[in-house]
């Protein structure tokens, strides 16, 4: 079995192809010939061996990955939801081997949906991971329609899904964009729009002096964006930050590991892009075999939408 992997941690140059075993199907289990993963931060991440000291696996390979979409291929015993030759998307928990850039992978049937009607497995592949993130944030935050919601890195994948997310439930949305993205950000619903830097915090003050009911920071600013958030306000991160401990605001790392296996959650998110509340964004494709590319394209930064792996 083909994937896309590292011996050795390292730089973008580190992924090569790799031979991995194939993965038995248990119950209640998917398997997925896989046409598509996506390319995300968490990735590259990954392949630098940040999140070594937490693989249960020790040895090499290890294959990153946590969006994949394509075929289902077989099901276990107690899968009713999906049929083989489904378009199907999953959510990946990787480890060792285990990542989404592999021609075949297993998942938990909870993990894994029908596709939405009428994308292609490249653009499927981009909703699971950060859909779920965003949703995940969302209702930790459990902000109430009416409600102000700052969304820093806006134009990017997870950040566009919490805007088009959070104007679903009702909420007032103000977000950060470059020059370039202004555009973009408004098209994808945000209410007001500031420029993004270092002073994004003092530019959302200006707009709602009071500060906002809620920030999901997508950018990671961390402490530079908490002066944005009203006494006693929310505050949504994605790299495990959890504030100063000052003026009561309550700090929510969303870790998408535990919503991986919210199935109501990705279907209903299937059920928005059908629906045209989500817009799935694809930057450019390339093969499984150029992985090593993908990731330095994405570290030099400025991609909107994802870079996707074919297979």
């Amino acid at each position: 079995m083909r994937a896309a992997g590292v011996t050795e941690f390292g730089g973008p140059e580190a992924l090569h192809v790799v031979d991995v075993p194939a993965e038995p199907l248990g119950a209640g289990q998917v398997r997925l010939r896989v046409q598509a993963a996506a390319v995300n931060p968490t990735d590259t991440h990954a392949r630098s061996g940040a999140y070594a000291d937490r693989d249960p696996v020790t040895t090499p390979p290890w294959v990153p990955g946590m969006d994949v979409a394509g075929v289902v291929t077989e099901v276990g015993e107690g899968v009713e939801h999906l049929a083989v030759g489904d378009a199907a998307m999953g959510i990946v928990v990787p480890f060792g081997p285990h990542g989404g850039y592999r021609e075949d992978k297993v998942l938990p049937g909870d993990s894994v949906v029908r596709s939405p009607e009428g994308v292609t497995a490249v653009e499927a592949s981009t909703l699971p991971m950060n859909g779920l993130t965003a949703r995940f944030a969302l209702d930790l935050m459990a902000l109430a329609p009416g409600q102000v919601l700052a969304v820093t890195g806006a134009a990017g994948a997870f950040g566009g899904y919490v805007v088009q997310l959070a104007k679903a439930d009702g909420l007032t949305v103000i977000a950060d964009a470059s020059e370039a993205d202004e555009h973009l950000v408004r098209d994808l619903g945000a209410d007001v729009v500031v420029r993004r830097g270092d002073d994004v915090a003092d530019r959302i003050r200006e707009h709602f002096p009071d500060g906002v009911d809620g920030l999901v920071d997508g950018a990671v600013q961390d402490a530079l964006v908490l002066p944005a958030v009203k006494d006693g306000g929310a505050v949504a991160t994605v790299r495990g930050y959890r504030g100063d401990g000052q003026r009561g605001l309550r700090l929510f790392p969303t870790l998408v590991r535990r919503v991986a296996e919210d199935r109501a959650a990705l279907d209903r998110l299937r059920q928005q892009v059908e629906d045209g509340v989500l817009t799935l964004r694809v930057a450019r494709t390339l093969p499984m075999e150029e992985a090593a590319e993908a990731h330095r394209q994405l570290e030099r930064g400025g991609v909107r939408g994802r870079l996707v792996l074919t297979f």
